[in-house]
């Protein structure tokens, strides 16, 4: 190799002692695996190391006291160093020259044609040349990649299945090894994995927590090293997790999940795998963290339970109700065919009219059960809140005890919401009879409506759609609610009164509407300080002008004219509606199920109208509809059923539904909205 003597000034060459030193300094940079190189002004090779020929594969005639450094930088163009293609070679050598000359310090990366990785880093040496590092990071840049790759291996399986969570820890308990042996190395990386890592030694103090960890834990990432776990998590949580460090002392590795109170006062969940790190001696030296916060998945979970109970609980009632439907019906029916035939003053007001009065009740029962059980559909119309609650003052004034205040705080403004009227008022007719039972010594109940915008950043939290709502606080002084309580308030047929003192329907009722209306609920109380229930329904533009007076109904004479056919299964329901359509005039012609009646609506072709119920063995009444709009596309149509209703299935038709129980009236107005169908039906 080229001699690497140091420069001697002209009559004094080096002495000695000066060679000594000089060797020992090439010696000492030849045992580095990173090449140096020092030009001078020129610039020009002064000095190198032997890391420089195996690093770059110069040819050793280059590699010289006083090769210019362009001779090196074409040298490497025309190898393809820079990229680029023959042409391109003086282009390139001046781009390199021009900034060589500037002497500004800089650094680069360069990825050589045989796929080696070279960092390089010049350094200006003020008025005699520069210096030149080359560092081979080749493996270095291989290993981030592979630990990228983990990463990414790791994100898709944390956000997997749970039955996954074991495969996803072992390899999150490698990466884990490799951040304790490369801390400062990788922490950008694992600052940016979705995940919450640290480690702790055997006396429980942190050694590490990368940026997701303190962030959960709302710590200064420069406070928490060597502090204790129980300091970190409180004694509660602690309390959670202690039997789970103690079982992981013994060398086995542990997962477990716990929940504590974050600084801004909800409660998170975390599932967490921790790693003992066994010392080849034996014992426990420190333990791997590595959690996952699954709070959203907690949410998810408990929103899934009460969603199946509200399922189960709507399946119930949804077959109770057609059934009570039925009974109603022919109750109804039969008190007021009886009520009608009585002579004036002979027990009318002392039997009949609460017997029909209870009936009434009965019904307005099972129309709210469905509202609960989300099977019956609401009624929504544009209502004026203001004028609804201001309206509701005397009723709600009677539900509640002389000791008790109740204060109003209503918009100026007029506010419409989109709701149905008579669930909006049984809900807070709900509210104000809990927050009267809270408060047995008096106290004060306020009810206040306003304008609610909820953001796009807030809709995700409260879930409801982004936009305009119609916000109802109802807040009382009364004894408050236990924390513990909080979260299963809305569930069905739970109470927080004594035994007999409450269904346990009004809340659940409460939230069913609501839910079913577009909107959400909360509750909020202090035990001894009272509480607050909010919840919001969408809001809407005010009505448009009422429709002018509806259409007479027909009467009996022209009924007289008009034969119906009247389905339904159940004989004592058809012998009521019978007895209605022959009270209004109809003839009538019956059929215990759908396939009698297309046989006679086949044959007989005097049949004006079409009545049926909608669920039948064999042949359903919307099926019957469709065979019938088949052969006769004009015939009037109208389905009863003790069900709820809803949109007709796909494929059948949309025809006007009339619920049982219903009274003459009702079917009368049914039966006219057919012949005149701009009039609306009851």
């Amino acid at each position: 190799m080229t001699s690497r003597l140091p420069p001697s000034s002209p009559g004094k060459p080096a002495t000695p002692e000066e060679l000594r030193r000089y060797d020992l300094l090439l010696a000492g940079l030849d045992l580095l695996d990173q090449a140096i190189a020092v030009f001078d002004a020129s610039p020009k090779l002064v000095t190198w190391n032997k890391a420089l020929q195996r690093l770059l594969d110069f040819p050793e005639e280059m590699v010289r006291v006083g090769t210019p450094f362009e001779d090196f930088v074409r040298f490497n163009a025309q190898r393809g160093e820079y990229g680029g293609n023959d042409a391109e070679v003086e282009r390139l050598v001046a781009e390199r020259m021009a900034s060589v000359r500037s002497f500004q310090p800089h650094q680069a990366e360069r990825i050589r044609p045989n796929g080696q990785v070279l960092q390089i880093r010049g350094v200006p040496i003020p008025n005699l040349g520069f210096v030149t590092l080359w560092t081979d990071i080749t493996e270095q840049r291989r290993y981030e990649q592979l630990i990228e790759r983990q990463n990414a291996e790791l994100e898709s399986r944390v956000s997997a299945r749970t039955a996954e969570l074991e495969a996803a820890t072992t390899r999150l308990d490698a990466l884990a090894g490799q951040l304790a042996r490369s801390e400062e190395r990788l922490r950008l990386i694992m600052d940016a994995i979705p995940a919450l890592i640290a480690y702790v030694d055997a006396d429980e103090r942190y050694i590490f927590a990368n940026r997701g960890y303190t962030e959960w834990f709302g710590i200064d990432p420069t406070q928490i090293i060597g502090r204790s776990i129980a300091e970190v998590f409180g004694p509660e949580a602690y309390a959670q997790i202690r039997p789970y460090i103690e079982q992981a002392s013994t060398g086995e590795q542990v997962s477990y999940e716990y929940s504590r109170i974050n600084p801004a006062g909800r409660p998170v969940h975390a599932r967490s795998a921790l790693v003992p790190e066994v010392s080849p001696s034996g014992g426990v030296q420190g333990y791997f963290v590595l959690s996952i916060d699954i709070t959203e998945q907690k949410a998810s979970q408990a929103a899934l339970i009460q969603a199946q109970k509200m399922e189960a609980v709507g399946q119930l009632t949804g077959g109770l109700a057609h059934d009570f439907n039925n009974l109603l019906t022919i109750i109804t029916g039969n008190l007021a065919t009886l009520r009608d035939k009585l002579p004036a003053h002979q027990g009318y007001d002392d039997y009949l009219e609460p017997a029909l009065s209870a009936a009434r009740r009965g019904t307005e029962l099972i129309r709210r059960l469905l509202t609960f059980s989300r099977q019956q559909p609401l009624e929504p119309s544009p209502v004026e809140v203001g004028a609804l609650v201001q309206g509701m003052t005397s009723l709600l004034s009677r539900s509640l005890t002389e000791r008790i205040h109740m204060q109003l705080d209503l918009p100026a403004d007029r506010l419409y919401a989109l709701v149905d009227p008579h669930q909006l008022e049984s809900a807070l007719l709900n509210l104000a009879i809990n927050a009267r039972d809270a408060m047995p010594d008096g106290g004060e109940l306020r009810v206040a409506v306003s304008h609610r915008q909820v953001t796009p950043s807030i809709a995700q939290q409260a879930e409801v759609p982004p936009g305009d709502y119609v916000q109802f606080d109802v807040s009382d002084t009364g004894s408050g609610i236990p924390p513990e309580l909080l979260p299963r308030l809305f569930e069905p047929f739970f109470t927080t009164k004594a035994f007999g003192a409450g269904s346990g329907l009004g809340l659940a009722m409460v939230y069913g509407f609501i839910r079913q209306s577009g909107g959400n609920i909360r509750v909020l109380s202090t035990p001894g300080a009272g509480t607050n229930v909010r919840f919001i329904v969408p809001m809407t533009d005010a009505p448009a002008p009422a429709p002018g007076p509806a259409a007479p109904a027909t009467t009996a004479t022209e009924n007289a004219h008009r034969l119906v056919l009247l389905v339904e299964d159940e004989p004592e329901v058809r012998k009521v509606i019978r007895q209605q359509l022959t009270e209004l005039g109809y003839p009538v012609l019956e059929a215990g199920n759908g396939l009698e009646a297309k046989t006679m609506l086949e044959a007989v072709e005097d049949i004006a109208l079409l009545l049926t119920d909608t669920v039948m063995p064999g042949l359903g009444g919307r099926e019957l509809a469709a065979e019938a709009r088949a052969l006769r596309p004009a015939l009037p149509i109208l389905l009863i059923t003790g069900y709820a209703t809803g949109e007709p299935p796909a494929g059948m038709p949309d025809i006007p539904t009339l619920r049982k129980p219903f009274e003459r009236s009702a079917l009368a107005a049914a039966l006219a909205a057919l012949d005149h169908p701009e009039t609306p039906a009851p």
